[in-house]
């Protein structure tokens, strides 16, 4: 099960993060409103958990904005505030359900169960495809008219990001973020030299021009078949 967890206090958010994939949770941390938008753009997840304070937007506004869009993933609210009203608002907002701080985190595990049981849409698809393009997400090939290779865990998930943007500009940091996390210490061309090698294997597909340099940006995915 994939989770997008909006924390703005970094030390919660770590703890939370650490608990939730010890529980073999898929989990990607942010800590603002609007990171947590462009995230939820970005991916599909299960389960999104937002605190109700935080910068940029707060988590009524992202939860607003995600349903306005028909974002119909399971949303899941956290804050100190639990007045009557307070817990209206969340609910009335698109939250599916709400959780009081401070909080233990077999509660917080409750909910999140309780939450996927009520989740009323298809699974994750761990197969996806664009113009004859499959991608395996599960065993990493990705296969071109009936030619596979096989890619790195790394070049596995830029792939599955490129491919669920095609057309769309992503941006050096988006992507450095979302394959390697907020706090990681990487060179910026540890990306290059990802997406050399991944072009590498693409050109073995005889697709060697469908990753796109935007000079100054970042990266775009098309297929011009």
């Amino acid at each position: 099960m994939r989770i997008l967890f909006a924390e703005d206090d970094k030390r919660l958010s770590k703890m939370i993060d650490f608990l939730l994939k010890k529980e073999n949770y898929i989990v990607d941390c942010v800590y603002n409103g609007q990171d947590a938008i462009d995230y939820a753009n970005l991916s599909d997840y299960d389960i999104i958990i937002l605190d109700w304070m935080m910068p940029l937007k707060s988590g009524i506004e992202v939860c607003r904005y995600l349903r306005a869009k028909n974002n119909q993933t399971a949303i899941l609210m956290l804050t100190a505030r639990d007045s009557l009203e307070d817990k209206i608002d969340g609910l009335d907002s698109g939250a599916d359900d709400y959780l009081a701080k401070p909080f233990e985190f077999p509660e917080l595990l409750a909910r999140i169960r309780a939450l996927s049981r009520r989740i009323n849409k298809t699974f994750y698809n761990d197969i996806i495809e664009y113009n004859n393009l499959k991608l395996n997400c599960c065993n990493a090939i990705l296969t071109y008219k009936q030619i596979e290779v096989s890619l790195s865990p790394r070049e596995n998930q830029l792939m599955e990001l490129l491919i669920r943007n095609t057309h769309q500009i992503l941006p050096r940091e988006q992507i450095i973020d979302k394959i390697w996390g907020y706090d990681t210490n990487i060179n910026s061309n540890t990306l290059d030299v990802t997406i050399k090698s991944l072009r590498q294997k693409l050109t073995k597909l005889s697709l060697s021009d469908c990753i796109h340099t935007i000079r100054g940006i970042g990266y775009k995915f098309e297929m011009d078949i």
